[in-house]
């Protein structure tokens, strides 16, 4: 049991993890890469620096000043979270499943978006993008899931127990294997969605129409707003909502760095883990 896993290796997660760990709480961060700072070329506004540093760089000194304080950082894709019980948070992910009292979103700007024509007009009315939120509404019935990296697959395995068939839509992307009588694979790329109210059917490129009362958004890797519908925290305008203390309305969850609303800078997100990572030291010492 962690007592704190940091989600995103950034400058915002780097930052709360030395606090936390400095507070002798056992700190896990897991990231899948280093978010869009590593391919900035120069950076010249950032305190400290006379000379311009990459973002690759600045990256690495963080994560090597981490692990010298003894911050366990592992390279992997978050999946899931789902609550154990009352400050049990497990987080599932392509390679484990780890249990921590306390989680702190770092996830970096939202990127939630479909090129796939009439998304947003069946949003709500057929388009979902929480397969756990969602599924309940779709009992016995025929459904898509549009994505093709391992996000999409575990949507697509949570709706295994409750839907009749699912249709697995990777819009050209790549071949995927799966063993399951539910699931059937399309790799054709995805033309439109149809329906007149709510979504009814959609179509690929090479005119196949597939009736379907219902799709997930799968693609890519799951967003801190994917995370957020799943787990009951506040957003607004697919930023996560806090207060002062970096804490969302879920207790023991907290959010740093640019999937909170504010400034968009280097300097924001590593004083956002500087106040995390102390007030979620206070938070376990309330707690025990």
């Amino acid at each position: 049991m962690y007592d704190v896993i940091i989600i995103g290796k950034g400058p915002a997660g780097i930052s709360t993890s030395l606090y936390t760990q400095r507070s002798n709480l056992k700190t896990l961060v897991i990231g899948k890469d280093k978010g869009a700072l590593e391919k900035a070329d120069k950076i010249e506004n950032y305190y400290g620096f006379s000379n311009a540093i990459s973002g690759s760089e600045l990256l690495e000194n963080g994560i090597e000043g981490a692990k010298k304080l003894g911050v366990q950082i592992l390279t992997d894709e978050v999946l899931s979270i789902s609550y154990e019980d009352v400050n049990n948070y497990k987080v599932t992910t392509k390679e484990g499943e780890y249990n921590t009292k306390t989680l702190v979103f770092a996830t970096g700007t939202t990127r939630k978006t479909s090129n796939v024509e009439n998304v947003e007009k069946f949003e709500g009315k057929g388009v979902s993008y929480c397969a756990v939120c969602d599924g309940f509404f779709y009992r016995g019935k025929d459904v898509a899931v549009l994505g093709a990296g391992d996000y999409a697959i575990h949507e697509a395995t949570e709706l295994v127990p409750l839907v009749n068939s699912i249709s697995l839509l990777t819009n050209g992307a790549k071949k995927i294997e799966l063993r399951s009588d539910k699931i059937k694979v399309y790799d054709n790329s995805v033309k439109r969605l149809k329906g007149e109210e709510t979504l009814e059917a959609v179509e690929l490129d090479d005119n196949t129409v597939i009736p379907i009362s219902g799709i997930f958004i799968a693609e890519g890797t799951a967003s801190s707003t994917d995370f957020a519908k799943k787990l009951g925290i506040q957003t607004e305008n697919n930023y996560m909502v806090i207060d002062d203390k970096k804490m969302t309305n879920v207790p023991g969850i907290f959010a740093v760095g640019d999937c909170t609303k504010g400034l968009k800078q280097i300097s924001r997100a590593v004083a956002d883990g500087a106040i995390a990572g102390i007030s979620v030291k206070e938070y376990l010492r309330n707690i025990k």
